[in-house]
C-alpha cells in the first residue's frame, strides 16, 4: 500500500471517530443530563444556565467544562494507547496476516455494536452504567477534573459501545490508533462546548435522538463491513484518486 493511500485511510477513520465522539454526545445517555452536570460541576443551578448568561457566568461555564473534558480525555486517551499497544503486540505475536485477523474481529464488533446503539438488538450487560457517583463534587478545578474522569471511566449504555468500537478500531490499526481517540475526544468535546452556550438547543436535539443513534448505528454497521471485507486499501484509493481527478479539473 502506498503512503498516500495509507493517509488516506488515516484521515477517513479519523473522520468516523469524530462522528462517533459526537454520536457518544448527542445519545440519549448524556445529552438529556448534560444540563444536570453542567450545573454540577459549575454550581450554578440548572434553571439559571438555561436563562440569559452574563460574562462571568459565560467564563465560569467555559473553563469548568475545559477542566471537565480534560478530564475525559485524559481517560479516554490513555485507553485509547493501550489499545494501540495491545494490537500492536498482539500483530507481533503473531506475525504473518494477523493485521487483516484484528481488522475482521474489530469488523465483527463494530457491526454487532452498530446494532446494539441502533436499538434493533438487546444486551442487558451494555445497559448497566458503571459510573462514578460523587455525593459532593470537590471544590474547585481540580475536583472538576477528577469529575470529567469519573465520567469517562463510567461505562453507559451509549458510551461503551461506540467507544470500544474506537478502541477495537485502534488496536487494528496500532500505529493509527492514537489518532482515532484523539478525534473521538474532539468529537466529544465540539458540541460539549458549543451547546454549554445554548442548552435550549439540547431539547430539539434530545427529542430527534432516536433517529440520530439510528443512523449512527447504520454508520457503524457500514464501517463494520468494510473492516471486515478488507475493503478499506480499496476505498481509500478511491477517494484519493476522486480528490485527484477533481483538483486536475480545477487546474486544467
Amino acid at each position: 500500500m502506498g503512503g498516500i493511500e495509507a493517509d488516506t485511510m488515516l484521515v477517513v477513520g479519523m473522520f468516523l471517530a469524530l462522528g462517533a465522539g459526537a454520536l457518544s454526545f448527542l445519545s440519549p445517555c448524556v445529552l438529556p443530563i448534560f444540563p444536570a452536570y453542567l450545573s454540577y460541576i459549575t454550581g450554578i443551578s440548572v434553571k439559571e444556565l438555561q436563562g440569559n448568561h452574563d460574562g462571568e457566568i459565560r467564563k465560569k461555564l467555559l473553563s469548568h467544562s475545559i477542566f471537565f473534558l480534560l478530564g475525559v480525555s485524559l481517560i479516554f486517551i490513555s485507553l485509547g494507547v493501550g489499545a494501540s499497544f495491545l494490537g500492536q503486540w498482539i500483530q507481533e505475536l503473531l506475525s504473518g496476516d494477523s493485521g487483516l485477523l484484528i481488522q475482521r474481529i474489530a469488523g465483527v464488533f463494530i457491526i454487532f455494536m452498530g446494532l446494539f446503539v441502533g436499538g434493533w438488538i438487546k444486551f442487558t450487560a451494555l445497559m448497566k452504567e458503571r459510573r462514578f457517583h460523587y455525593s459532593k463534587k470537590p471544590m474547585g478545578y481540580l475536583g472538576t477534573f477528577f469529575v470529567g474522569m469519573g465520567f469517562a471511566a463510567g461505562w453507559t449504555p451509549c458510551i461503551g459501545p461506540i467507544f470500544a468500537s474506537i478502541l477495537f478500531l485502534a488496536a487494528s490499526n496500532p500505529g493509527q490508533g492514537v489518532f482515532y481517540t484523539i478525534m473521538y475526544v474532539i468529537g466529544f468535546a465540539l458540541p460539549f462546548l458549543v451547546l454549554t452556550f445554548f442548552l435550549g438547543s439540547t431539547k430539539w436535539i434530545v427529542r430527534h435522538s432516536g433517529i440520530i443513534m439510528k443512523i449512527g448505528g447504520v454508520v457503524m454497521i457500514v464501517m463494520g463491513l468494510i473492516l471486515f471485507s478488507g475493503l478499506m486499501p480499496r476505498i481509500s484509493a478511491f477517494l484519493l484518486q476522486l480528490v485527484q481527478n477533481t483538483w486536475l479539473t480545477k487546474l486544467g
